[in-house]
């Protein structure tokens, strides 16, 4: 009988060193985008992104659009809504 070798994918949670940024956003904060692109717990992941973003820079708003599946790219109107509401654009894949 052959062997069968099992593969976790869970990483150990380690120490990671806090980065400091040199850029200056102006005196206001980031308008930061969202594209969630609908796969099953990308909202939760996103959430997540967002909320770490918070705790280093100053966020004054956040957009967030959804794909209206994930197999499709965003849509034009989608795309350019995001390019005059936000100076940053996060996307995440999950499952």
């Amino acid at each position: 009988m052959g062997k069968i070798f099992l593969v976790v994918p869970d990483a150990p949670v380690e120490e990671v060193a806090h980065l400091k940024s040199n850029r200056s956003l102006g005196g206001g904060g980031i308008r930061l985008g969202i594209l969630d692109n609908s796969k099953a717990n990308a909202d939760y992941l996103l959430n997540m992104i967002v909320d770490g973003v918070k705790q280093e820079f100053k966020v004054d708003s956040v957009v967030v659009k959804r794909k209206p599946t994930s197999s499709r790219p965003a849509t034009d109107q989608v795309l350019d809504e995001l390019a005059k509401e936000a100076d940053l654009v996060i996307s995440a894949m999950a499952d």
